[in-house]
């Protein structure tokens, strides 16, 4: 019997030769098992092509499978890389943690004229210049009010800084909103050196000096008038260096308002939400926080409080997802015991987080006016706001 590797062709020919010298029957038979071999072989061979397709697929499956796997390996390295850079980044260049803090390259909206206030609906403010040192220039919003809404359209600087005698309370506010003109304020506020229009680097000194000089201008032209500062956010820290320099040379503000405030600029850094990816990475403090202090960045809230002899309020959202709330109760535990506060009340209005003020929107609040205007309770009482007028237990 011949082997199963010869050629098909090959075996036709020597069973054709076999049926030509053999007799019938022998012949035929021959021929039958021939024909036999051949089928069996046709059969046999017949799967092949389609399973070596199948494996041909099978492999290129692979392959791209593989060269997948590769690049997602790659992204992933890099990633990693990336992660494991950004520290060491920081630690060697302290300048980009101050710019993450200030984020004064930050312009939203961008396309707006801030000489034009009136182009942002507010038809009751002045926009004009200040300069605090030499090549500095600070840019500033006045607003009156709300009353005066009719008597300031089409007026001048001159009729601005004029009306700040009248008999109105003022409001320097420290990078917040201008709403509260609708309570019967004045409301001055500005952008810090680096900030909008206005020329300079910013710094810790720097924005305090800015705040300085604009109070001072203020209560050149205010005569009697009770001044308050309002900080919020990082304003906050700028408000209670101003504050406290204030009190030190015995011209302190009528009173001090402090919203969504924190403990001190490193307390924050960590328990800022850009934190999260890094805050169990070893050596987060030497990393990330140090170098915040070695830029000359403190905002130090918590010990600014002890040295401040105005009465203070603290305003803070329960669900304020950018400076903690618990920072608000902590620095409000600190400043109420203070020796520096003996004679002063200092209230902590919370507001809860069912009513969504978060970060930054506390001004919608409509207790506001009950909560500036009315006397506040005496020291250590914690008023909360609900959403309902009037205060709960």
């Amino acid at each position: 019997m011949r082997k199963r590797t010869e050629p098909v062709a090959l075996e036709h020919e020597r069973c054709a030769a076999a049926g030509s010298s053999s007799s019938g029957s022998a012949a035929a038979a021959l021929d039958a098992d021939c024909r036999l071999k051949q089928n069996l072989r046709l059969t046999g061979t017949g799967p092949a092509e389609p399973r070596c397709a199948a494996d041909a697929g099978m492999k290129r499956a692979l392959g791209r499978r593989k060269g997948l796997w590769l690049r997602l390996r790659k992204i992933l390295l890099c990633v990693l890389g990336l992660y494991i850079t950004i520290p060491f980044l920081i630690k060697l260049c302290p300048g980009i943690q101050a710019k993450l803090i200030f984020l004064n390259f930050v312009r939203v909206p961008y396309f707006i004229d801030l000489r034009k206030p009136q182009d942002q609906g507010l038809n009751h403010t002045c926009n004009y210049y200040l300069q605090p040192e030499e090549d500095v220039t600070v840019g500033v919003w006045h607003t009156v009010p709300a009353v005066w809404w009719k008597n300031a359209q089409g007026k001048d600087q001159m009729w601005y800084e004029d009306a700040l005698a009248s008999s109105h309370p003022i409001i320097l506010y420290l990078h917040g909103n201008a709403g509260t003109s609708s309570l019967g304020y004045h409301v001055v506020t500005f952008d810090y050196r680096g900030w909008g229009d206005s020329v300079g680097t910013p710094s810790e000194r720097g924005m305090t000096y800015d705040a300085l000089h604009v109070f001072d201008w203020i209560k050149a032209r205010s005569g009697d008038n009770p001044v308050y500062i309002w900080g919020h956010s990082l304003g906050t820290g700028v408000a209670t260096n101003l504050v406290r320099r204030l009190c030190e040379r015995e011209t302190p503000p009528d009173a001090l308002i402090l919203e969504s405030p924190f403990t001190n600029i490193r307390e924050e850094a960590k328990s800022h939400p850009f934190s999260v990816i890094y805050r169990y990475f070893p050596g987060f403090d030497w990393f990330f926080l140090d170098p915040i202090t070695s830029s000359g960045i403190k905002f130090a809230n918590d010990e600014n409080v002890k040295h401040i002899s105005c009465p203070l309020l603290i305003l803070h959202a329960e669900d304020d997802p950018v400076v903690p709330f618990q920072l608000g109760r902590k620095l409000y535990s600190i400043a109420a015991p203070a020796r520096s506060f003996r004679d002063f009340r200092v209230q902590f209005v919370p507001f809860h987080s069912d009513l969504g003020y978060r970060h930054k929107y506390i001004y919608k609040s409509p207790e506001l006016p009950r909560i500036l205007s009315h006397p506040q309770p005496q020291p250590g009482s914690e008023p909360r706001a609900s959403s309902h007028f009037g205060p709960t237990p």
